[in-house]
């Protein structure tokens, strides 16, 4: 099952900068061979469901491995069964919304 999620992750108890961390779950999520866009407060993840959680897994096993001892994260989850649906559609569904 594909899956399109929201994800933001929040390393707790390293400071007040967490854009070390944050890149190195895009490193993450780049090495998964997943579709992504960065934006101000999260990542958009798309990709076949068991892929995207192993590689949310993955983000939050390295940055313990970085020396965060908590991180806070939030999911948002949408999987479509009626058809196929990429991040680029639904956007380009809101700008054809708005000429």
């Amino acid at each position: 099952m594909d899956v399109i999620v929201d994800f933001c992750v929040v390393p707790m108890g390293v400071g007040v900068s967490v854009s070390e961390y944050v890149a190195a779950c895009q490193r993450v999520l780049a090495e998964a061979g997943l579709k992504t866009q960065l934006h101000a407060y999260g990542t958009n993840i798309e990709g076949e469901w068991d892929k995207v959680f192993a590689a949310v897994k993955r983000c939050h096993e390295v940055i313990h491995e970085m020396g965060a001892p908590r991180i806070t994260a939030t999911l948002k989850i949408g999987t479509r069964t009626d058809r196929k649906q990429s991040m680029n559609d639904k956007i380009e569904s809101v700008q054809r919304k708005l000429l």
